[in-house]
């Protein structure tokens, strides 16, 4: 089955020909001045949506970056990188947020109709890079991403090879796979492999730019009726570090382009949200076997996923803590991880370190709390300076479900402007806890962000961070760790949320169901769809 190539493609076949042709015997001597370059855009939105919790996210949470500043979140495609050099760019915008609430309707139409514009500007396109996350839930829409590059189709037509990235937690809907020719994620959880991925996707589509063979002959969709959060699939550990290992052998076979896994996002109840499986190649056996192979490999190790890490109650976890002899003994506050999805400022974790005797004496054990954002302390803290006592509320403003903001009196042991998330960081000590409050919300996972702000977490008794498996530089930090089972958006008991529009039967939540049909279903092309 040969797939139809864009008019660009065949353009720069015919100058390569005449090129090559040109060059004779001239010894050696190329000269490329006949060579056209395959016209491509990069576009796209990421974030992780949880409606499980009361944030929304607007238009600024996005950081949208537009034009050659694009590349700059590309270290692979530098002004003297081989692939900047292999076709004419055209960058209109991306965005990436920080994990949270909903996005807001208005946030969502006002970035995709401004990159729609700024697409409607360079037309024709032989090639399109979608950097997408795949877990972007909008107020009133379903399916975002879907409906996202159904869009650009609109825009820059059916013909255009569009090469999407994408993060293991995201969703691929049939919508999504239908509108996109190439596709594939990230291989591995924590995501070290993140640039490597989006350089993968460039690089597919630029060699069937390259070569004119355009869009693949098949793309295998397996639906899996799975849903996991990523604190139980992590390729650090089994069964998630060989489902993963299967993955890059099975992509050499020849008629194989790539094949990817998506376990899916665990906190947002959309019919689209399960895991997936796709494969795109040009033999249709191969496509259909591999995808195939995948999906039961997949579906046969569901029992064995558990949490990456002990886990614990917070009480049971600050008990082991205070009696460890090791430090820092890490302590993961998972139910409102921002980089999951949750809201960030939910107060019931630090409302219970703060009543805990062990921490009332400044000669307790030392725990670092990072973050709860709390504007309010930090004018507070802003006017009085370092060194000075401050006493005001945090957190609570957005997800006060569990707990209201809570009153924070103590000395400004250090403040710190200019972070493009925090904003303004502050760090407050009351008692032994030095307690980070922030003007926006921020994760903390690099070492840097604290020893900016004057605090040396390998030798603190106890580190609190709101996050649930540990990124690297927090994993190699840890002497030991728990994952603390607190309340929040994303709340790692996934059968006490209401989940009302998935798809059932869907495991765990019915742990009996039958073994599903994991026959591959092969996708429309795109110019077809």
């Amino acid at each position: 089955m040969l797939r139809k190539i864009s008019f660009y493609s065949l353009i720069w076949l015919i100058n390569a020909s005449l090129f090559l042709s040109s060059c004779g015997n001239n010894s050696g001597e190329i000269k490329n001045e006949n060579r056209q370059l395959p016209r491509v855009a990069i576009a796209g939105l990421a974030i992780e949506s949880s409606t499980f919790s009361p944030a929304v996210s607007e238009k600024d949470a996005f950081h949208a970056r537009r034009g050659e500043e694009i590349f700059n979140y590309y270290p692979f495609m530098d002004k003297d990188s081989a692939n900047r050099a292999r076709a004419e760019w055209f960058p209109t915008l991306r965005g990436h947020a920080i994990p949270g609430g909903i996005v807001s309707r208005e946030a969502y139409e006002s970035l995709v109709g401004e990159t729609l514009d700024r697409l409607k500007e360079n037309l024709p396109y032989d090639g399109l890079f979608f950097d997408i996350h795949g877990a972007m839930s909008v107020i009133g829409l379903d399916d975002p991403e879907g409906d996202f590059i159904e869009r650009i189709r609109e825009v820059i037509g059916k013909e255009t090879l569009i090469s999407t990235s994408m993060d293991l937690h995201g969703n691929v809907s049939w919508r999504l796979a239908g509108n996109t020719d190439l596709i594939t994620c990230y291989r591995m959880a924590p995501h070290e492999d993140a640039l490597e991925s989006k350089k993968r996707a460039v690089d597919n589509l630029l060699d069937r730019l390259e070569s004119g063979k355009g869009k693949p002959a098949y793309k295998a969709w397996v639906p899996v009726p799975i849903l996991l959060p990523g604190e139980k699939t992590s390729t650090r550990v089994e069964p998630g570090k060989s489902l993963y290992a299967e993955i890059n052998p099975l992509t050499q076979q020849d008629g194989i382009i790539d094949a990817a896994i998506w376990v899916g996002y665990a906190w947002a109840d959309e019919p689209r949200n399960h895991a997936v499986v796709m494969v795109t190649g040009d033999s249709k056996e191969k496509v259909t076997q591999t995808a195939e192979k995948l999906a039961s490999s997949f579906w046969e190790k569901r029992n064995e996923f558990d949490f990456i890490a002990p886990t614990a109650s917070l009480k049971e976890s600050l008990d082991m803590a205070i009696d460890s002899e090791v430090k820092p003994f890490m302590i993961s506050d998972m139910g409102d991880n921002p980089t999951a999805g949750g809201a960030g400022d939910v107060t019931w974790t630090l409302k219970e370190i703060l009543d805990r005797p062990e921490f009332k004496s400044e000669s307790g054990p030392s725990l670092i709390y990072a973050s709860i954002p709390g504007p309010e302390l930090v004018d507070a803290a802003m006017e009085v300076g370092v060194g000075g006592k401050v006493s005001a509320k945090a957190g609570a403003a957005v997800d006060d479900r569990f707990s209201p903001p809570i009153l924070l009196s103590g000395t400004v042991e250090a403040i710190e402007k200019g972070d493009k998330n925090a904003e303004i960081e502050v760090v407050v000590k009351v008692g032994s806890v030095h307690v980070i409050v922030t003007k926006k919300r921020k994760p903390y996972h690099r070492e840097s962000d604290f020893t900016n702000l004057g605090l040396i977490p390998r030798e603190t008794d106890i580190v609190v961070v709101k996050i649930g498996y540990l990124v690297p530089e927090l994993y190699d930090m840890r002497a030991d760790w728990i994952m603390a089972l607190t309340p929040g958006g994303v709340d790692q008991d996934l059968e006490r949320l209401e989940f009302k529009r998935i798809k059932r039967p869907m495991f765990p939540f019915d742990k009996n169901m039958e073994t599903p049909d994991l026959s591959a279903q092969l996708v429309p092309a795109s110019d077809e769809f």
